[in-house]
């Protein structure tokens, strides 16, 4: 019963890093877009859209939110294995799982942090697009607790393949 439930969270938790990879390149051409017709716009045509620019900075923040998220899940985030290589094989899973439960308590704090963020300017709206400046808000929480989910579940289910692969080499 325990397996078939850790099965299924497994692809649970899956699932939503493959939509978050794919959200992440459509965030990615959505800006390279944005900023290729900007640029085409102002130096060809000597008029820049005032939108492109605000829709560049809505896919940069989620590209590079988003990817700090998924840094997490596939283990290619930003970390100094200095003193970790100088531990003891047991010690390591110690250090490892110590690193899991920071990441995880920064990402909850991220999630805690940006709803009250998003609470404090509701309301407004953007600039150009007059989207509601909710959506550029919201990204950080929505960040902090996918970072807080694949944390927890790399505490569960252990370090990605690749990252065991490379701490072994």
């Amino acid at each position: 019963m325990l397996s078939a439930a850790r099965r299924l969270a497994g692809r649970l938790v899956e699932l939503v890093a493959m939509l978050l990879r794919a959200s992440i390149v459509m965030a990615i051409a959505i800006l390279l877009a944005c900023v290729a017709y900007q640029v085409l716009m102002r130096y060809v045509f000597s008029k820049s859209p005032p939108w492109s620019e605000e829709l560049a900075l809505l896919m940069f923040s989620w590209a590079t939110l988003g990817g700090m998220a998924l840094g997490v899940y596939e283990g290619f985030h930003v970390r100094v294995d200095l003193l970790i290589d100088w531990l003891s094989a047991d010690m390591k899973g110690w250090a490892e799982r110590i690193i899991g439960v920071v990441t995880a308590a920064f990402g909850a704090y991220l999630a805690w942090s940006g709803w009250r963020f998003v609470d404090v300017t509701s309301g407004s709206v953007s600039a150009a697009i007059g989207y509601p400046i909710e959506y550029l808000h919201s990204l950080p929480p929505v960040c902090g607790a996918l970072m807080f989910v694949f944390a927890i579940w790399r505490l569960i289910a252990g370090p990605p393949a690749s990252a065991t692969t490379e701490s072994a080499t």
